[in-house]
């Protein structure tokens, strides 16, 4: 008589597997959601830290399910090795976020310039929920100069309006919508003397003859200098995050001093007390392409 074994059945195993999905599929959906639809961004967390707590525990039941598998060959091993890569997506992202939360200053307001911060047009409103924003402090901006040293206003040498055309042109590559505009009269006269002297008139040089050109910003003394001064060019608009669509908040602002140009920003999340250094990552690399763009003029 022949004898037939029978291996035993991994119900954690498999259990891993049906959490995993449920797991993933959650947090699609909350990240779908949140970048495309309604969700605002509280509900997005709690919805999406709930996929991912799903999938901590699937990860767990695979273990035991492949501890089974190990120990006494139960069947199970298929479904836990599917149950790990169903959950790498949601553990992978709560991982990087709770790094960026520990590694990254708990603020959410960055500038350019920490003493008088470019103001905003309209103050930006939203239901915050549990993540209520506390008030920007100087302290704030301590650590703001201690953690990003590299984040300063840019000044150019050249006429404002070109300055604010790089400035726009910039800001839809980068993706930002402005929702206000404020001080653009004080261009207009630049335009108008364009306008009135053409290029033949300067011995066939072009109109704007001087490269804009980034050097040091002079510190301003005083925690409340001018802000918004009469000369001063103001736009403020939204800008959201690539992937999940976190939503910030930009001012950016033009002032004309002397032969130059010089331009400062401000980027603040729309929900919580950290940014995860978001806001940080984004405004360095909008400068960065600003002075990309301004120093190009001359040759375009």
């Amino acid at each position: 008589m022949a004898i037939r074994y029978e291996r035993p059945y991994s119900h954690s195993a498999h259990w891993a597997r049906r959490l995993a999905w449920v797991g993933l599929v959650v947090f699609l959906a909350a990240a779908l959601s949140h970048r495309f639809g309604p969700l605002t961004t509280p509900h997005f967390l709690v919805l999406a830290g709930s996929g991912a707590a799903l999938s901590a525990l699937a990860v767990v039941l695979s273990g035991i399910g492949f501890i089974r598998l190990w120990r006494v060959g139960a069947r199970g091993g298929r479904a836990a090795f599917v149950a790990l890569l169903l959950a790498a997506l949601p553990l992978g992202v709560a991982g990087y976020a709770a790094y960026a939360y520990f590694t990254r200053p708990m603020i959410y307001d960055v500038t350019t310039d920490p003493f008088a911060s470019p103001p905003w047009l309209k103050v930006p409103v939203a239901h915050q929920d549990f993540l209520a924003r506390p008030p920007v402090t100087l302290q704030d901006r301590e650590i703001q100069a201690t953690a990003y040293p590299e984040l300063t206003g840019r000044r150019y040498e050249g006429a404002l309006d070109r300055v604010l055309e790089g400035v726009r042109k910039v800001a839809d590559e980068q993706g930002i919508v402005f929702t206000g505009e404020a001080g653009l009269e004080n261009v207009i006269s630049d335009l108008e003397d364009l306008a009135v002297k053409p290029d033949g008139d300067t011995g066939g040089e072009s109109a704007i003859t001087v490269v804009p050109v980034p050097s040091a910003r002079p510190l301003e003394e005083g925690f409340l200098p001018r802000i918004g001064g009469p000369s001063d060019v103001l736009l403020q608009g939204e800008w959201r995050s690539l992937v999940f669509g976190f939503r910030f908040d930009v001012s950016i602002r033009l002032r004309e001093e002397e032969e130059t140009a010089l331009v400062d920003m401000r980027v603040a999340s729309r929900y919580g007390p950290h940014d995860l250094g978001l806001g940080a990552a984004f405004a360095e690399r909008y400068l960065k392409a600003l002075d990309a763009q301004l120093l190009g003029i001359a040759g375009n």
